[in-house]
């Protein structure tokens, strides 16, 4: 299963260390050269102006392009699945034993999150647990089916049938992470039906202590205006459309909230 690396040409030194972090694991990593933002002009016609979340902000839109790049080099290549990784991501010693092949995840899975984003005390509504049996694997694994909101994307596995569906789209509403894990606001979320792997084994450096060069272009839409809370107001709205079936979900026992840790 080959494993691409989302990395800024002006980033030399993100992809010295995720090289020397997959040497040491192991693993052999396929460089994607990610859209940058500063330098290229943005296709504009693909994004929507106010998607569920309001104005994409521009390096939203280069890495939406950028993890594109690698489902598209998934496809070309015809492997059945591939691991996407951005070039901030810390793994954990693991993480080798799951990203060399697929044959532990259930049959049918098309996107898995092996992330864990968020605060330290962040649950998701999780159904159907699998637990991975495989002794090589280790001990206490498992993967479960995700009915909320789970978004980072720095690290994920994604089936050859998926990419095909993910390049398919024309018009762009909302950044790579919620489109792929938010089946609040996300149809093709609901559509490919993502699973989370628990623990997980990778962690976005944002958490542990380096800034993104995205959250930069993210600051002017946080500004205290009537635009910005519209667009909360809308992010609400299409956060309380799954409320009821998530309520029901729990009440019923058919899934439970877990909180997300990360393996160490």
């Amino acid at each position: 299963m080959k494993i691409y690396l989302i990395n800024l040409a002006r980033r030399p030194d993100r992809l010295a260390a995720m090289q020397a972090e997959a040497a040491r694991l192991g693993l052999a990593l396929t460089r994607i050269d990610a859209v940058d933002a500063k330098t290229e002009a943005l296709p504009q016609a693909r994004f929507e102006q106010a998607g569920p979340l309001g104005e994409i902000p521009a390096g939203d839109k280069a890495c939406f392009l950028s993890h594109e790049k690698a489902w598209q080099a998934l496809v070309a290549g015809g492997e059945d699945h591939a691991v996407i990784l951005e070039d901030d991501v810390v793994l954990s010693p693991s993480a080798a034993r799951f990203l060399k092949d697929t044959s532990w995840l259930p049959a049918g899975v098309d996107l898995v999150k092996l992330e864990h984003y968020g605060p330290a005390s962040q649950s998701v509504l999780l159904s159907d647990f699998r637990k991975i049996e495989r002794r090589e694997m280790g001990a206490g694994f498992a993967v479960a089916r995700m009915h909320s909101r789970h978004t980072g994307g720095a690290a994920y596995i994604v089936s050859r049938r998926a990419a095909r569906t993910l390049v398919a789209q024309k018009r762009i509403a909302l950044p790579v992470d919620h489109l792929l894990f938010n089946p609040n606001n996300s149809p093709l979320a609901r559509e490919l039906q993502p699973w989370q792997l628990l623990p997980a084994i990778a962690r976005q450096k944002d958490f542990v202590g380096a800034p993104s060069d995205i959250e930069k272009s993210r600051k002017p839409l946080r500004k205290l205006t009537l635009t910005y809370i519209k667009r909360e107001l809308v992010r609400f709205g299409y956060d309380l459309k799954l409320l009821p079936r998530q309520i029901a979900l729990a009440l019923t026992g058919k899934a439970k909230f877990t909180r997300i840790r990360t393996d160490q």
